[in-house]
């Protein structure tokens, strides 16, 4: 596996200017004038867990994994209370207009999805293909329910062993994996702090995802439905955030998704399994 490039870029807020940080691969796809995709992480996540996918893409496309401002590399904000889709928003239209593209492809885990469908919602919109991973308009309350109890929660661990079986046990939903897989799903989850590892985002993160987990009934159809572009919904069969009967209705409103389930996969597919990788390939292939 290649190794990405970290770069960086200022974006703004209400309370100053914060650092984001992205992780660049496929230097050669992008000197050879390649489409550039886009993949967003979940709530807690960071953009190296896209590292499977990414380099699979970087053989024909340049490949932005970002970690949202508390998460990974990238700086925390000065007030929590921005930790939300709109300065996520902002901050990923600052990142696109640093990368100097006019269209880009956009792969969405999650709150990644969130963010792909506020931006693919606005008029002039640089998105020309949407990849939305395990996430629609509306997530169940069941779903919101069980991330809660985890997000800002985890604790620290002495070993990597032990932060290796507690990733196993909140990320359940992201199906089996290798040991390889695991190791890919934690590695970058869990930063080593003195003779501590601790999850590598703002524990503060928990603050405004528990103001929208106590909204029952948020619906985002207006912003789906104002969505353009080609899309894709990806589910994971056990998915408990997307329900299925969302996903088949976006698969018939708005930019009328095309949707593919995992068997034996919840809330989210990892995109590190060979046959997920090649369903996103195939999308953008048929795109970009």
């Amino acid at each position: 596996m290649n190794d990405p490039q970290l770069r960086h870029l200022t974006c703004a807020s209400s309370a100053g200017l914060h650092r984001i940080d992205y992780w660049e691969w496929g230097a050669a796809a992008h000197a050879a004038g390649r489409p550039t995709v886009v993949c967003v992480h979940g709530l807690t996540r960071n953009g190296r867990d896209f590292d499977a996918l990414a380099n699979s893409l970087s053989k024909r496309y340049r490949v932005i994994c970002p970690d949202m401002a508390g998460r990974g590399q990238s700086e925390r904000l000065a007030n929590s209370a921005l930790y939300g889709v709109p300065q996520y928003v902002s901050d990923c239209v600052a990142l696109i207009a640093r990368l100097d593209v006019e269209r880009v492809g956009w792969v969405g885990t999650s709150m990644g999805g969130l963010i792909g469908m506020g931006l693919a919602a606005l008029k002039g919109n640089p998105i020309a293909a949407l990849v939305l991973n395990d996430v629609g308009p509306v997530l169940s309350a069941e779903g919101l329910a069980r991330i809660g109890d985890y997000v800002g929660k985890a604790p620290s661990f002495r070993t990597y062993a032990d932060c290796l079986a507690y990733t196993k046990q909140i990320a359940a939903g992201f199906g089996p994996h290798d040991d390889a897989g695991w190791d890919m799903l934690a590695r970058h989850y869990w930063v080593q702090d003195g003779s501590v590892w601790r999850v590598h985002y703002d524990p503060r993160i928990a603050e405004p995802f528990a103001a929208l987990a106590g909204q029952p009934g948020l619906s985002l159809w207006g912003v789906y439905d104002a969505i353009g572009c080609p899309s894709l919904v990806l589910r994971g069969a056990q998915s408990d955030l997307l329900p299925r009967e969302v996903s088949e209705e976006m698969g018939r409103r708005g930019p009328r998704a095309h949707t593919v389930e995992f068997e034996g996969v919840g809330h989210a597919p990892s995109l590190i399994p060979a046959n997920q990788i090649a369903v996103v390939e195939g999308f953008l292939e048929e795109c970009l």
